[in-house]
């Protein structure tokens, strides 16, 4: 469905029902597949919950209204190969003073990552004002509509 800003929503499992290609997650659009395609080695992809301010960078935000980002990453980490020649190529928001505090959505996430790279990925956590530092260094941002708070998560791309 397209709102009135003309982005899409997933909101009500409509463009799901239109995926037009076998193999691939319908969450993955022609943009997102171009723009992940379009990475290269070592380059950085955020997805971020809802309460992020994606648009504070100027660069494309993909919008994936009333996903989240267990599904987001699900769908993502089955095409982008993880970068293997750094310690932690996934970095996740830290809770304020709760820094050692890891989140379901965080351990999905990593447990996602292990099994699509077929090795133990842990999400690194990185102070949350970092975080937004680090943030600036991705290629685009990927928006979902995560309701659980911290949600944030940064991945490196690695080689095929």
């Amino acid at each position: 469905m397209v709102g009135t800003s003309g982005r899409f929503s997933l909101d009500d499992d409509s463009l799901r029902k239109r995926t037009m290609l076998k193999n691939i997650d319908p969450l993955l659009s022609g943009d997102l597949l171009k723009l992940l395609t379009e990475m290269g080695h070592g380059d950085i992809v955020a997805l971020v919950d809802r309460n992020f301010p994606a648009y504070r960078y100027g660069k494309t935000v993909i919008r994936l209204d009333g996903v989240g980002v267990e599904a987001a990453a699900q769908a993502i980490l089955s095409v982008f190969p993880v970068d293997a020649f750094v310690e932690s190529p996934i970095e996740r928001m830290q809770i304020d003073d709760q820094p050692d505090t890891v989140t379901d959505v965080a351990a999905a996430v990593s447990r996602i990552a292990t099994a699509a790279e077929g090795r133990e990925i842990v999400a690194l956590g990185v102070e949350r004002q970092e975080f937004y530092v680090r943030a600036a260094s991705a290629q685009f941002l990927v928006q979902t509509g995560e309701t659980v708070p911290y949600s944030c998560f940064l991945l490196r791309k690695g080689v095929v």
